[in-house]
């Protein structure tokens, strides 16, 4: 068997069934367990994508006490593998529950093979799809930029802005609502930047009192003012080379903007209480949450640094604006915190990812990481409810619009990877399959259920490559 091969432990004490089972999933390496230990061990070793496991287990063939204890432990030891339960005509009832407990479907005996084959089929390109996300996540932060998760069209044409600006020296201002992430764009604009490997210095034009923000940005000389016991360099001077992120610029006290303009202008500042002219090369990135054009009229910002600092605007969506954003983003902020809080196997139950879903998030990603954060410690079990959240969970009919299952929000998160993967390659559908991490007949087959055809189909029916 090779390294791509689909793993699957069935968990069940019938040898025949066993061999049966085995047989009838020759497509897959299959590894069989008698009982909980067995399992765990196989477990351990064989880290298979699906466990078919049969509730009734020895010591209590007869019963479920055995079998749910078993899921328990495996859920705890290999969180990401789609269970599968067994039962009889009987327990219906037992399944249920267990779909409750966070198994991925069931089955009951005697077993019809076809469904069978069908329902384990589905688990194990479900598990491969989820995989292959996170891979992605972890890796390029599903949007391309370190840091920055994006699966909404509206945040990835911000994504590829960013792309765009970062070899460049343009000064860029970034608007968006407090919490959307614009301090993390940022810091993905000088990671991809030539100046990656000097400093990125932030300062909040907002945190800082007015008659320290002179001297923190510009240093100071010793003796200029009452306890300079020393020359100190200052912020603009300490990103000699790098990025200066001017966080909440709009909230610059106004006698401070002429010099800041001046800086930008001749690109030389000079320290409080000292003469020297020092030349300092910087790029500069800043961010605010107000209507500058309000400020301007209000005469509480200079229009012409206005006019400086935006070289380059670029607009950062909330999070409400951002489709399946909020679910993407609290998947990825949950196992981080698991992570985090020793609390592996961690997973959101269905009210929860639709209340997520529903909700208008005012206080945007800062507020979704927030709350996940907080119940990651105090959910009670594996399961992070829209409770633990302190969320409401959105009638049926709230809307008129259908609720999105688990389910949903994972296929729509894989096509709009997919679509943006094939955007991206200009089509190409090996490159797109690089992008994404996975073998060309996989991205072919998520095309087909999606009705997405590639650009030499398109070319052959007279149509041009998007």
């Amino acid at each position: 068997m090779n390294d791509s091969t689909r793993k699957l432990l069935v968990v069940e004490d019938d040898v025949g069934l066993q061999r049966q089972l085995k047989w009838r999933f020759e497509s897959f390496e299959v590894l069989c367990a008698g009982n909980r230990t067995e399992a765990l061990a196989a477990l351990k070793r064989f880290d298979p994508a699906v466990v078919l496991q049969d509730l009734g287990l020895p010591p209590d063939a007869d019963g479920v006490s055995e079998g749910f204890a078993t899921m328990a432990a495996i859920q705890e030891q290999a969180p990401h593998a789609k269970i599968i339960v067994v039962t009889g005509r009987e327990g219906r009832e037992h399944a249920l529950r267990a779909v409750q407990l966070g198994a991925y479907d069931f089955c009951q005996k005697p077993v019809d093979a076809p469904l069978l084959a069908a329902i384990v089929d589905r688990a194990a390109r479900l598990h491969e799809l989820e995989i292959e996300n996170k891979q992605l996540l972890e890796t390029r932060g599903s949007s391309g930029l370190p840091g920055v998760i994006a699966f909404s069209d509206a945040m990835v044409k911000v994504c590829r802005t960013i792309e765009k600006l970062a070899p460049t020296d343009a000064t860029v201002l970034l608007l968006g609502e407090s919490g959307t992430g614009k301090e993390r764009l940022a810091a993905a604009l000088h990671a991809l930047s030539r100046r990656a490997s000097k400093p990125m210095v932030v300062i909040n034009c907002a945190a800082i009192p007015e008659n320290l923000l002179e001297s923190e940005l510009f240093g100071y000389e010793r003796g200029a003012f009452t306890g300079a016991v020393k020359q100190t360099i200052g912020k603009v001077e300490q990103a000699n080379g790098g990025t200066l992120f001017l966080d909440e610029i709009g909230d610059m006290p106004f006698p401070l903007q002429s010099k800041m303009l001046r800086f930008l202008q001749e690109r030389v500042i000079e320290r409080v209480g000292g003469r020297e002219l020092i030349p300092v090369d910087v790029r500069i990135v800043a961010a605010t949450n107000r209507k500058m054009e309000d400020a301007i009229a209000s005469e509480t910002f200079r229009a012409d640094l206005y006019y400086r600092i935006s070289e380059v605007s670029v607009n950062v969506p909330p999070l409400r604006d951002r489709d399946a954003d909020s679910v993407l983003i609290a998947q990825y902020v949950l196992r981080a915190a698991a992570k985090k809080h020793g609390r592996g196997g961690l997973k959101f139950t269905e009210d929860a990812m639709r209340a997520i879903q529903a909700c208008k998030w005012p206080g945007n990603v800062r507020e979704l990481e927030n709350r996940v954060n907080r119940a990651a410690i105090m959910a009670d079990g594996k399961q992070v409810s829209a409770q633990d959240l302190g969320l409401q969970v959105p009638a049926a009919e709230e809307g008129g619009e259908e609720l999105l299952r688990l389910r949903d929000v994972r296929q729509r998160a894989e096509l709009q990877a997919v679509r943006r993967a094939l955007s991206i390659a200009g089509g190409n559908v090996s490159r797109a399959a690089e992008l994404l991490d996975i073998a060309r007949p996989t991205l072919y087959d998520l095309m087909e259920r999606a009705g997405i055809r590639s650009s030499t189909e398109r070319a052959d029916e007279g149509g041009s490559a998007s």
